[in-house]
């Protein structure tokens, strides 16, 4: 589909006013919209300029929406940032505002909940589906193994492959 610049801008300003959204997103959709790159630029920069697009503040948003809600480890989140592009130095600061113990705290709730639905022929076995699952969800390998070790009990290696 086909739009005008003020069409576009129109759309886009109602698009980013109803959650945060990054530039990345808000470019792709101007792309599909078949504008013009010097159009896009000067939407963007207006969306900007305006407060409407702020990656900063996406950012901020986003981790705090993913590990409230999807309850996402670090490395998950960072993944999909990425693939946002939205660079280091704009959600590194996000993160060294968190504590560690937020993190902690999320990982054994979701531990506690799956380990109670977990099948393993033996405690080795419940600990290794308990791992992986945690690391699927972006969670670091030494705090897993800590968590899980808390919840289950025992000395679980990091000898994992």
């Amino acid at each position: 589909m086909k739009l005008t610049e003020p069409q576009a801008l129109n759309r886009v300003a109602a698009y980013c006013s109803k959650a945060e959204r990054c530039e990345y997103d808000v470019r792709k959709k101007l792309v599909a919209w078949e504008l013009e790159s010097d159009a896009i630029k000067r939407i963007i920069d207006r969306l900007k300029k305006e407060r409407y697009l702020d990656d900063a503040r996406f950012a901020k948003s986003f981790i705090n929406d993913k590990m409230k809600f999807n309850k996402w480890g670090k490395a998950k989140i960072i993944f999909e940032l990425k693939k946002k592009k939205i660079s280091e130095s704009i959600y590194n600061p996000v993160f060294e505002e968190l504590s560690g113990d937020e993190f902690e705290e999320q990982l054994m709730h979701i531990l506690t909940i799956k380990a109670k639905s977990v099948k393993g022929k033996n405690d080795y076995d419940r600990k290794t589906k308990l791992i992986r699952f945690a690391l699927g969800r972006g969670f670091p390998i030494d705090l897993t193994i800590k968590c899980v070790n808390k919840l289950l009990g025992g000395d679980y290696e990091e000898s994992v492959s």
